[in-house]
């Protein structure tokens, strides 16, 4: 259950009026959650939502035509985002792991999607080397927002239950030193 009132928290992050200052988004920690705690099977509604959010994102709030095919990276590192918190987070949790994780899952998109944007020739980007150096130094605030959130998401998402039954259990133990 808290992996997909995670996923729900990261589908508000995007819809919320956000972008402003921090732009702040729980996806990637999200993702990360839902892949190391849910199956392979149940990823697929994480990826159908997040896809749903892009559509409602692009038409009703951006106002621009959707193409699908424009997004088929994003759709992509939405899956490996899962994929990486199956294979790094399932079978054994550390904050080494925690943080590899925080820092992947950011570095993979930042990489990815401003090659694409790059390759794309679009109008501010040319396509030589100056030009995907100019793309990647533009989207630096972007990665720096999503490397703060995913690690504070993926952090607490991971910690929390940590935090919590070490409480428990020092209280047990407490509680059974008193009698």
């Amino acid at each position: 259950m808290p992996a997909y009132l995670l996923l729900l928290v990261a589908v508000l992050s995007r819809l919320l009026p956000h972008a402003g200052l921090w732009n702040f988004t729980a996806v990637g920690g999200a993702l990360l959650y839902f892949g190391a705690r849910r199956s392979w099977r149940e990823m697929l509604l994480p990826l159908t939502v997040l896809i749903a959010t892009d559509y409602v994102l692009t038409v009703a709030v951006y106002h621009y035509s959707f193409v699908w095919q424009s997004y088929l990276i994003t759709w992509g590192w939405y899956a490996m985002a899962m994929a990486l918190g199956r294979i790094l987070l399932h079978a054994k949790t550390t904050t080494v792991r925690v943080a590899a994780g925080a820092l992947l899952g950011p570095t993979t998109f930042f990489l990815v999607s401003n090659f694409a944007v790059w390759q794309s020739g679009w109008v501010l980007y040319p396509r030589t080397m100056g030009g995907l150096v100019t793309c990647y130094v533009a989207a630096l605030p972007f990665y720096r927002n999503d490397l703060l959130s995913t690690a504070l998401v993926a952090g607490l998402a991971f910690g929390v239950p940590v935090l919590v039954r070490h409480w428990n259990e020092t209280q047990k133990q407490a509680l059974l030193a008193g009698k």
